[in-house]
Formats: structure tokens, C-alpha cells, sequence
């Protein structure tokens, strides 16, 4: 009998290091850095490589934020696009084409960690704030008097949402964004290991925490959204199972006022302009041209 205990006990004490073991890797999957070199464009969409200076006490020293600059017309507006998690700029690449073809000023980024911009870790858009902050600079130095809008998916929409200091921007789109981090988590560990994924969520959110040093509550774009002071345009698809419609709404409900939504009938988590096309780009071409041009 003692045998059999000490057998059960052991078989426990083995089952909590493998969950231990297993939550570790996830969250080095989840927030390990993504590095990529990113491929010279071809030459029908002219670009400018550029690299954008962050100061702060987090980074390294000359730590830059490496993109792209496509100039558009006097006037016209500038547009900051922001990619989402484990990608880089060229994700982005499509809308800085159509947006450029109607005259915007584009500047797509990678985010620190992300593509040739140099960072350690994925800190789910609180070190990436820095890179928006820093890159909406760039364009208001490089476009004085220009109105400028950002886009952002997924993890660079909560970049921009968690940006320390004031944006001031004139229009933001804000594509498949969360309203919290545990919510985040949760869905994903429920799409890859069912329903009881998020029994694993307090373990994994708990040694994330740790290794970025911040609370989960920094991370929530839902607590943050109402100080955009920006009109906003919040779109999520309904067949996201990353981001459900309930959670976006919500996000909706949090945010200030001018704002509109658009739920697209079954988009997902993935690339909404790829998916949704033409009228993707006329809802973002009206969005953009009320808030960024037909004000005078």
C-alpha cells in the first residue's frame, strides 16, 4: 500500500512539472523573438528603407525601428501601418500599396523583436508602444502639417493603444484586437487544447508576467482604448475565434467618441484586407479621407 502512495504521489509531482514544463515552452513560443530579413521590394512599389531612432531605458543603446517610407502627395496625409505578432511590415504590404496609389504618405514598421528591428522579446504591445511612438515622431518631422492615421493589427493594434505618451493622431484603425491579455491567452489555449486550454491560463499568464516584468493589467488595450482622443474605426470578423465579436464590442463600447465599427461577416483572425478586398479598402479610403483630408 505505502508503494502504491508513494507511486501516486510521484505520479502527481510528474504530472505538475510537466504542465510546469509545458507552460514554460508556450510562453517562450508566445513571446520569443521573431527576427526575419526582410526581402528587397520589386521595383513597380518604390520604397525608401528606413531606420528610426528609440531612446528610452529599456532599449539598447542606438536600438533603431527598421521600415519602409513610400511618399505619397503634398497634402494628402500620412498613414502609419503597424503588423501583427510573429510578422513584420511586409504583412502590410498590400494596404501601403492601395493607400499609397491615393496619395498617402505610408510608413510601415517591423516591431522590436520582430523583422530586422532588433529586441529580445515580444512584450504583447508594451515595448512595441515605443516603436509606434517613436515612428508617428518620424512622420510628424518628416510631414509637418500633414494629418496622420495609424493602422494596426492584432499585436500592433495594441502597440498603438498602449502607447505611453499622447499620439495625437488624427484617425486610427485598429484591426483584431483583444480587450484583455488573459482573454487572449485564454482563446488560444481553447483552440489548441480545448476546452479546458484556459485551465492552463493563471500558470502561463503568471511566468509571462515574469519574464516581461509588467502585471497583466499593462496589458490591456480595453483599459487604454478610451484615451485614443482620436476618431476610430474598430474592425473584427465574426468568425474569429482569437477575438470573438462579443470581446470587440466591448472594446467598442470602452472607446471615445468619434468611432464606428465593422464586424465582417466571416472574417477571421487573419489578414482582413486579403480577405475582405475591395471593400476593405473603400471603407478604409472613406475613414481615412473624412478624418485625414475633408476637414478644411
Amino acid at each position: 500500500m505505502r508503494r502504491v502512495i508513494l507511486l501516486g504521489v510521484l505520479a502527481f509531482f510528474s504530472c505538475i512539472a510537466a504542465i510546469f514544463v509545458v507552460a514554460v515552452g508556450v510562453g517562450e513560443l508566445l513571446s520569443g523573438a521573431a527576427p526575419t530579413a526582410v526581402n528587397t521590394l520589386s521595383t513597380d512599389f518604390p520604397v525608401e528603407p528606413v531606420q528610426i531612432p528609440v531612446s528610452t531605458l529599456a532599449r539598447e543603446e542606438n536600438s533603431s525601428v527598421h521600415g519602409w517610407l513610400a511618399r505619397g502627395v503634398r497634402g494628402g496625409g500620412a498613414v502609419l501601418l503597424v503588423h501583427s505578432i510573429r510578422s513584420n511590415r511586409v504583412e502590410m504590404l498590400s494596404r501601403a500599396k492601395f493607400l499609397n496609389e491615393r496619395g498617402y504618405n505610408v510608413l510601415l514598421i517591423d516591431l522590436q523583436a520582430h523583422g530586422e528591428t532588433p529586441g529580445d522579446r515580444i512584450t504583447f504591445g508594451l515595448r512595441e508602444s515605443e516603436d509606434v511612438e517613436a515612428a508617428v515622431a518620424y512622420l510628424r518631422n518628416t510631414f509637418p502639417g500633414e494629418r496622420i492615421a495609424a493602422i494596426g493589427v492584432s499585436l500592433g493594434a495594441a502597440a498603438i493603444v498602449l502607447a505611453k505618451n499622447p499620439l495625437r493622431l488624427d484617425a486610427v484603425v485598429l484591426e483584431s484586437l483583444h480587450p484583455t491579455i488573459e482573454e487572449a491567452v485564454e482563446n488560444r489555449l481553447r483552440l489548441h487544447l480545448g476546452q479546458l486550454g484556459p485551465v492552463f491560463s493563471p500558470l502561463l499568464l503568471s511566468q509571462l508576467s515574469f519574464r516581461l516584468d509588467a502585471s497583466p493589467d499593462e496589458l490591456n488595450p480595453i483599459s487604454r482604448i478610451g484615451d485614443l482622443n482620436a476618431p476610430l474605426l474598430l474592425i473584427s470578423g465574426t468568425d474569429d475565434r482569437h477575438t470573438t465579436v462579443a470581446e470587440a464590442e466591448r472594446l467598442f463600447d470602452a472607446a471615445g467618441q468619434p468611432k464606428e465599427i465593422w464586424i465582417v461577416p466571416g472574417g477571421g483572425h487573419f489578414n482582413m484586407h486579403a480577405y475582405a478586398g475591395k471593400e476593405y479598402e473603400n471603407r478604409i479610403s472613406d475613414f481615412l479621407q473624412w478624418y485625414l483630408r475633408k476637414r478644411d
